[in-house]
């Protein structure tokens, strides 16, 4: 295995110009091996955290190949977000690797949150289907995104609105109160379990749902009221978002891993200030996060993707689980696509990065043109 060299990657993108104070919209790190210029590159991007120096860039490097780790304009920006310009970011990302690194072959890879956001770069590049947000309309650099030659999901989520929904706390009872609590949904009182029964998880997934098209019938009087005073949108929290009830039992869903959510004590997370969704736009919220109107969803894009794709799956994660790896790989267009499930967890924290990147640099060795 070869070093790796780093190249810093900071461009402009065709709806956002270099800020004021310098610094560009897309930003990156890529990764090759020293001394070479690669004809296949992997690109990774999602919709909030930092891939620029992705656990996998450098050991796919060392492998062979470049990998660019990507950050649209919405990277540690997710109360923003609208799916449409990070597409057209991610445009940026791949055409630079066509047109300056001199890449023939580039594969996505989706990984995490990231899985349907580059699910739906790919989508849109092969055949146009967004939809803008509301009250705007579709960038023209929207419609003309270079496709990638394969696809790798990589431990994802079957999509923003779903994971947030599966996470959701039903028992709140006031949007405004994170201390409410219906205690007949409430997957914290030892008396519904775990383990739950089968009627209360159907209760309780029933509730889930309701409170988020409840969240989205919210959002879309209040951008009319605001409409009504001339004002534009507003910001507004979500709490309670770390209530999966596969969280804490281990027979939904079964594998291999352990009781707990990413930040450790699900209960404490619930009611601590961190996770996902947790500070909006209304637009945003409507773009990333509501069942209702989010785009933000894999089985759709999946369905339009025909290259060879692979979905890779690690059997410890507490936050992704093979029910929705099956899914994903279910969802795929393309007849050329396989499921690998791997030990480990959910960024192959306890040493399986050398195996995870052995088998995507064997199975992508296997179909570059």
């Amino acid at each position: 295995m070869s070093a790796a060299a780093r190249e810093w990657v900071a461009l402009p993108s065709p709806t956002l110009a270099r800020a004021g104070h310098g610094s560009a919209p897309c930003q990156g790190v890529y990764h090759r091996p020293a001394g070479a210029a690669p004809k296949t590159a992997f690109i990774a991007s999602h919709y909030n955290v930092d891939f620029s120096e992705h656990y996998l860039a450098e050991p796919l490097a060392e492998r062979g190949h470049g990998f660019l780790g990507w950050n649209t304009r919405y990277r540690g920006n997710e109360a923003y977000f609208l799916l449409e310009h990070a597409v057209v970011d991610i445009g940026v990302g791949v055409r630079w690797l066509r047109e300056v690194a001199g890449v023939d072959t580039i594969v996505i890879i989706g990984n995490s949150g990231g899985g349907s956001l580059m699910g739906a770069y790919q989508s849109q590049a092969t055949e146009p289907n967004l939809h803008p947000a509301r009250d705007m309309s579709l960038p023209d650099a929207a419609l003309s995104l270079s496709p990638a030659d394969l696809y790798v999901s990589l431990n994802a989520h079957p999509g923003r609105p779903d994971v947030l929904t599966s996470w959701l706390d039903p028992s709140v009872t006031d949007e405004a109160d994170p201390m409410s609590v219906d205690p007949a949904l409430d997957m914290f009182d030892e008396r519904h379990g775990p383990p739950y029964a089968p009627e209360f998880v159907v209760r309780y997934r029933a509730a889930q749902i309701a409170r988020n098209e409840r969240i989205t019938t919210w959002t879309i009087d209040e951008l009319d009221r605001l409409a009504s005073h001339g004002a534009w949108d507003r910001l507004f929290n979500v709490h309670r978002v770390w209530a999966d009830l596969r969280f804490t039992d281990l027979t939904l869903d079964p594998s291999d891993r352990l009781a707990g959510c990413y930040v450790g004590d699900p209960r404490k997370a619930n009611y601590g200030p961190l996770g996902i969704g947790r500070t909006n736009t209304l637009r945003s919220w409507l773009s990333m996060w509501s069942l209702r109107e989010s785009q933000c969803v894999g089985a759709p894009h999946l369905g339009r993707i025909e290259v060879p794709s692979i979905v890779i799956q690690s059997m410890a994660d507490r936050g992704v689980y093979p029910s929705d790896a099956h899914a994903l790989h279910e969802a795929l267009a393309s007849k050329d696509k396989s499921l690998e499930f791997l030990p480990g967890e959910h960024y192959f924290e306890d040493a399986g990065r050398p195996e995870v990147a052995d088998l995507i640099t064997s199975w992508t060795d296997n179909r570059r043109g």
